[in-house]
């Protein structure tokens, strides 16, 4: 009887070991499976943060070279402005140095102006002095003329309200037939060139 027996421990153990092998066999699988998909979801995981972080990245870089275009075309204007101003002044001062080209000139000969008048002034007695005193008189005639082109006017004095943009008074004097503030006597002429005024007329003036 105990032969008997034996065999039917055998398997039972035999069929406990199975058990046991297969059971083993299922967690190590599934062990293997949790670290497989473990692995999977770190690695999307990761992969998630790198493109998150790359698109960050990209964002900023964006960003930058935006302000940075932005700041060249800023600068870009401020410099066309400046160009611009640059050639505006530039033509404005060669307007302005072609109108006056002849001012140094006109007023290093006012006081040869200012001689004429004094000479004419003078009363020729003899007939060579009337002759002398007509050809003076051409000459600064011609002068004259070439100044006006020039574009040199007198200033208009005697008898005109005095202006002190115009005007230089040096003397006064109480004039009951003239109305007061006005010039009474021119005793230098005043020029103007162009509508700027080179030397104000000295005047005596009404009170």
């Amino acid at each position: 009887m105990s032969n008997e027996k034996k065999p039917l421990a055998n398997e039972e153990e035999t069929a406990a070991d199975i058990d046991e092998t297969t059971t083993g066999k299922q967690s190590d699988e599934n062990a293997e499976k949790t670290t497989v998909s473990l692995k999977e979801e770190t690695e999307e995981a990761v992969e998630s943060r790198d493109d998150q972080s790359n698109e960050n990245e990209g964002e900023d870089e964006v960003s930058v070279l935006k302000d940075e275009l932005e700041a060249e075309q800023n600068k870009y204007l401020r410099l066309l402005a400046d160009y611009d101003n640059f050639k505006r002044r530039t033509q404005k001062d060669r307007e302005i140095s072609a109108k006056f080209r002849s001012q140094s000139l006109l007023t290093d000969l006012l006081p040869v102006l200012d001689n004429f008048e004094r000479a004419l002034a003078v009363e020729a007695k003899s007939e060579d002095a009337v002759s002398i005193m007509k050809g003076v008189e051409m000459v600064q005639k011609s002068l004259l003329e070439a100044v006006k082109r020039e574009g040199l006017e007198e200033i208009p004095a005697v008898g005109e309200p005095f202006d002190p943009n115009f005007h230089q008074a040096v003397m006064q004097e109480k004039d009951d037939d003239a109305e007061p503030g006005t010039v009474l006597q021119e005793l230098q002429k005043g020029y103007t060139l162009k509508g700027r005024v080179l030397r104000p007329a000295m005047v005596k003036v009404n009170e």
